[in-house]
């Protein structure tokens, strides 16, 4: 019987593929530990231990989980990709409140330009960003190893010097890799999160600070909540699709019955990652800056991503989204309009009644799929609130680390997959694909 790890390795392009992204990940984690110029990394160590001291997480352990560590460390790469994934959703938005640039956008080479701007606009939240951390660590009690100017100005430059660098990064990942760049890093950045919040999770049991009891139902609810989010992902409603027989050139093409595959979240993890980015955007301004601007240390302390505020906000951004990118993603009326010129129609619907069903269809089934995002998303809050876990291991346990660790771990696959069977092997499930649910 073949085995499909070895049939991975068999495959010279999807091998290639492999070890070239497994390559770009480790100069990522790499990255994450090599320090800003003039920062005094003793000082830091210290002032984090006594930070952590007192149990809660706070802001600094919020951004640095999303940095995958390197917020700390104040690496090169401590703003990790998301200037890059808030200017996107600026751009988006952009996109379709003005209806010049959305025309650009649709134009040969639109997108192209778009995405320039974008990276333009991206180069502008690091150096917003970017002087926010400065100003954070000027208060760290010797953290600063050089006068206050030079390194506000070397900080700015090499920081938002790392963002864009990585950015390269995830599209040499996406060109030459596998999967999706900028999600593989992501994903890299929790998945090294993993090893030590597995040994403060020990550390807790054997001082006694946790219930072995409630840390055997926690994982239990952590296999059942990865299940549910598998089949989540998985699940499509199938819309039936009926074209006739018509003549191209002078060949007669019979009559094809189809279905449309609508996924009950068409969006992914994005809606996720887009309510992550946007909330992180004013979280770091206002607490590195709080210290000068008194309503700032006010908004800082009322966002505090274990408040409820925060949750809320957190919850509606991912509703939102999720309607929002799937609106992008998948139109109607873009939709209905192929179908019509294809001769094609949904069996029982009129012609031009197509959008509105469409639409109706898929606005039902997204709002149980974002609703239970958000339930995900906000699961860590809960297992802090309830069992008194640390916050390494609830924000590892659910929200958004799970989310994106499932949904990028069954887009890699399908990947695989799909290399595996064009070079005509089994691939690696047992039925030879990765099915997706009828719903």
């Amino acid at each position: 019987m073949a085995n499909p790890i070895v049939d991975i390795f068999r495959v010279k392009e999807l091998r290639d593929r492999i070890l070239f992204t497994i390559g770009i990940l480790v100069i990522y984690r790499l990255g994450t530990i090599l320090p800003v110029p003039g920062i005094n990394i003793a000082a830091l160590k210290l002032y984090f231990a006594s930070q952590g001291n007192s149990g809660a997480m706070g802001i600094e352990d919020f951004l640095d989980f999303f940095a995958g560590g390197a917020f700390k460390n104040f690496s090169i790469l401590m703003l990790s990709i998301m200037p890059y994934i808030s200017m996107s959703i600026i751009m988006q938005l952009v996109t379709i409140v003005f209806p010049k640039l959305k025309k650009i956008s649709e134009e040969e080479g639109g997108k192209k330009k778009i995405n320039r701007w974008t990276r333009y606009g991206t180069v502008v939240v690091c150096i917003i960003q970017s002087y926010t951390v400065t100003v954070y660590a000027n208060r760290i009690p010797d953290a600063i190893s050089m006068a206050r100017m030079p390194f506000i100005l070397l900080a700015m430059l090499t920081i938002t010097t790392g963002t864009m660098f990585l950015m390269w990064l995830g599209d040499q990942i996406t060109r030459r890799g596998i999967g999706n760049g900028i999600s593989m890093i992501i994903f890299a950045g929790i998945v090294a999160r993993i090893p030590g919040a597995l040994w403060t999770l020990i550390q807790s049991i054997g001082r006694r600070e946790l219930n072995p009891v409630f840390v055997i139902i926690v994982l239990l609810l952590f296999v059942v909540v990865v299940a549910l989010v598998i089949i989540e992902q998985q699940g499509q409603r199938k819309i039936p699709v009926h074209y006739a027989k018509r003549v191209i050139g002078r060949r007669m093409y019979g009559a094809q019955n189809t279905y449309l595959p609508f996924k009950v979240n068409p969006s992914g993890v994005i809606p996720v990652i887009f309510a992550s980015s946007v909330l992180i955007f004013p979280i770091q301004i206002a607490q590195n800056l709080g210290a000068r601007v008194e309503w700032l240390s006010r908004f800082a302390a009322w966002l505090h991503p274990q408040g409820l505020p925060y949750v809320m906000a957190y919850a509606l951004l991912i509703i939102f989204f999720a309607y929002f990118y799937t609106q992008v993603t998948l139109n109607p009326v873009e939709i209905s309009k192929h179908i019509r010129e294809n001769g094609g129609s949904i069996p029982g619907i009129r012609s031009e009644k197509m959008e509105e069903y469409l639409s109706r269809i898929l606005y039902r089934i997204i709002l149980p799929g974002s609703l239970f995002l958000a339930f995900i998303a906000i699961i860590p809050t809960l297992v802090q609130t309830l069992f008194h876990f640390p916050s390494a291991i609830a924000y590892l346990m659910g929200g958004t680390s799970l989310l994106i660790l499932v949904g990028v771990d069954l887009d890699t696959m399908s990947q695989i997959e799909g290399y595996l069977r064009m070079h005509h092997h089994e691939g690696i499930v047992k039925r030879g694909k990765i099915r997706s649910r009828n719903l």
